[in-house]
């Protein structure tokens, strides 16, 4: 199982990015998708998580509606929309899948992980 993220990149306060990330080797729809982001020396954070049907979505509670998670099962791969970003949202981002998911927001319960991308966001 691969899951690529892409799409980070320098951006100033304000901006937007895209992150995308590609997975491949283990059936897509089967499973759902989240968005996590850590910086050095702190815990990984829960940002963002998709169902499998995209009926469901969930954010951490500083994401205040900036960012917007999809996916395309078609293409095995899922989305962030990042707007408004501030400095503090300056981190690296992983995707993650998970099967049969009761805690979105927890990374113990993600079964495969991709490498990151970072995010920087100057003020």
């Amino acid at each position: 199982v691969q899951l690529q993220a892409y799409g980070g990149g320098l951006v100033q306060a304000g901006g937007s990015l895209r992150l995308s990330c590609a997975a491949s080797g283990l059936t897509f729809w089967r499973y759902s998708m989240g968005w996590f982001r850590q910086v050095p020396g702190k815990e990984r954070e829960f940002v963002s998580a998709i169902s499998w049907s995209s009926d469901s979505t969930y954010y951490g509670e500083f994401v205040e509606g900036r960012f917007t998670i999809s996916r395309d099962n078609g293409r095995n791969m899922v989305f962030l929309q990042m707007n408004s970003l501030k400095p503090g949202d300056t981190a690296v981002y992983y995707c993650a899948a998970i099967k049969n998911a009761r805690t979105w927001s927890d990374e113990h319960e993600y079964h495969y992980w991709g490498q990151g991308t970072k995010v920087t966001v100057s003020s």
